[in-house]
């Protein structure tokens, strides 16, 4: 159609502009050598559209096809097309499986080459591009660029069907998929299936049990580099995400977004069969266990069964005996964090809640319990203020 014709006439146009350019001087002079450019710093092949140049004229030809829309190297299995041939010999790995790049440290293997890099930071630690605004380090330059928009707030990639847009390319690809519905990495060994192949990686390690992030502090390892990262935020303390409201600080920016819900009041999960919201997506996969009945969570010694994995850790206490959370002013154990909190408050007299149907303004408790409980608030030795 006319599109096809436009596309055509501009890489025609293109071609012909960059041979008229170049080819005189070629013929006048002896073309200076290519890696000398590298340290003279010409780039004499400028994208006459956007201005970009290159030391190349290969180069050039390659971006010229972000403009005009080629993709001459094709997948033979899928029919997706690239740029670029090496783009063609990486895709090729998402179908062979093959990975040729691998640790020399732990034998992980990669299908990138800059995938080993990136993971050669993990042994080494070294991060060699820094942010001129925050500090924040990253192994790659590509990993900086990214970063860098968080601060200008650029996201140059937008989607054509909803408008939405993105500071990664990767993020509006896997975002596409939300649209067409593909879901192109299959688990071989159960048959679940995903948007991202990360995603198929992260599954894989339910089946074979890999945790190849290791903590260097106390040994532990997980699944993952980011689960890795705030484990290690446990030993160092740090909590670089703060309310700007109270100036509570979190180890992670979910938990600051969590929280900022409590200032604003926002409770973007709603419940299809009651209505009620809540203000954390976990909340709602709890709640909806209320409707459903599911209890996915069972104890091996009694075989009783719950609704959260947390729960059943706390359950599991009273067959073990385990009291995981010890006050550190009389030494007393706990099953649960929460109990040690609702303790730690005889030892500070905080009494955060009040009862709202006694006295001039209100009792104040201890606990929610000790309030929701009318005969221990007759029992209760607090007074009315």
């Amino acid at each position: 159609g006319l599109f096809f014709k436009q596309q055509f006439k501009l890489k025609q146009e293109t071609e012909d502009f960059m041979v008229a350019e170049h080819d005189q001087d070629r013929i006048d002079s002896k073309p200076e050598p290519t890696h000398l450019r590298i340290h003279t710093g010409d780039k004499s092949y400028s994208c006459r559209l956007c201005g970009r140049s290159y030391f190349q004229r290969s180069d050039l030809t390659v971006h010229m096809r972000k403009h005009t829309g080629e993709k001459p190297f094709v997948c033979e299995v899928c029919g997706k097309g690239f740029i670029q041939s090496s783009d063609l010999t990486i895709h090729i790995r998402t179908h062979t499986g093959e990975k040729p790049f691998s640790c020399d440290i732990c034998q992980t293997t990669f299908s990138h080459a800059h995938s080993l890099t990136h993971h050669m930071s993990t042994h080494t630690g070294e991060k060699p591009h820094s942010c001129d605004t925050c500090g924040k380090s990253y192994v790659q330059r590509s990993d900086l660029t990214v970063h860098m928009r968080i601060h200008t707030g650029e996201r140059p990639y937008i989607c054509k069907t909803c408008g939405k847009s993105f500071s990664r390319c990767n993020y509006l690809t896997d975002h596409m998929r939300i649209h067409t519905g593909e879901k192109r990495y299959s688990c071989g060994t159960c048959g679940k299936s995903f948007t991202k192949s990360c995603s198929l990686t992260l599954h894989v390690r339910t089946h074979t049990g890999e945790k190849p992030f290791s903590c260097s502090v106390c040994g532990k390892s997980f699944t993952t580099s980011s689960t890795l990262t705030l484990h290690v935020r446990t030993h160092t303390g740090e909590k670089p995400f703060a309310c700007e409201i109270c100036k509570k600080a979190f180890t992670q920016a979910k938990s600051l977004t969590e929280h900022m819900r409590t200032h604003t009041g926002e409770r973007p999960f709603t419940c299809k069969i009651c209505q009620k919201t809540f203000s954390q997506a976990n909340s709602l996969t709890y709640h909806m266990r209320t409707h459903t009945g599911e209890r996915p969570f069972t104890c091996q010694v009694c075989e009783k069964s719950f609704t959260q994995s947390s729960i059943l850790k706390a359950h599991t206490r009273t067959h073990t005996g385990e009291r995981p959370f010890s006050c550190e002013m009389c030494g007393k154990g706990f099953k649960r964090n929460s109990s040690l909190k609702d303790h730690m408050r005889t030892h500070t007299g905080e009494r955060p809640f009040f009862c709202k149907s006694c006295g001039k303004t209100a009792c104040l408790f201890t606990c929610a319990a000790t309030l929701q409980s009318d005969q221990m608030h007759v029992r209760s030795a607090f007074s009315c203020i």
